[in-house]
């Protein structure tokens, strides 16, 4: 077996050959890891000083609109590790999207039963949260569905 000249396997890309399920897994781990990261850093992050724990008292707002609390942060960081951990392979790939979609449309949910001034809101979640979750939910899944691999005829 030969291999290709050294410069040739430098410019590889890293995702050729990836199954595009593994590809928008991975794509979606990494937007979680950053939305917990921001959730984290004053100034992204308004109202920093009324950060909380978890509870619908925190005032601190991701991008000065989307209510978060460190609870919420690190749901987004859970979420991201699990993502980049289930994008290795094709199977838990299509779980995470579809499996973790489904769980934002549950929050989504969540998000419209519940009184957001309540104790109830323990992540807390806001109006535009609501709203997030529903598209990251509805996204998830329907990228879980659009990359999952046809049988070849």
């Amino acid at each position: 077996m030969t291999l290709p000249p050294a410069h040739a396997r430098a410019r590889r890309n890293p995702a050729e050959g990836r199954a595009p399920v593994r590809r928008a897994a991975f794509a979606v781990a990494v937007v979680f890891l950053i939305i917990g990261l921001l959730g984290f850093v004053p100034g992204v992050t308004s109202d920093f000083a009324d950060l909380r724990i978890a509870g619908h008292q925190s005032g601190a707002r991701l991008f000065g609109v989307l209510q978060v609390s460190v609870l919420h942060n690190l749901v987004h960081l859970v979420f991201g590790v699990a993502g980049l951990t289930l994008s290795r392979t094709v199977t838990a790939a299509r779980t995470y999207l579809v499996g973790g979609g489904a769980i934002y449309l549950v929050l989504w949910l969540y998000g419209l039963a519940v009184d957001h001034g309540s104790a109830a809101n323990v992540l807390p979640v806001n109006a535009a949260d609501d709203w997030l979750h529903l598209g990251f939910g509805a996204g998830m899944v329907a990228l879980g569905a659009a990359t999952a691999r046809r049988p070849r005829r």
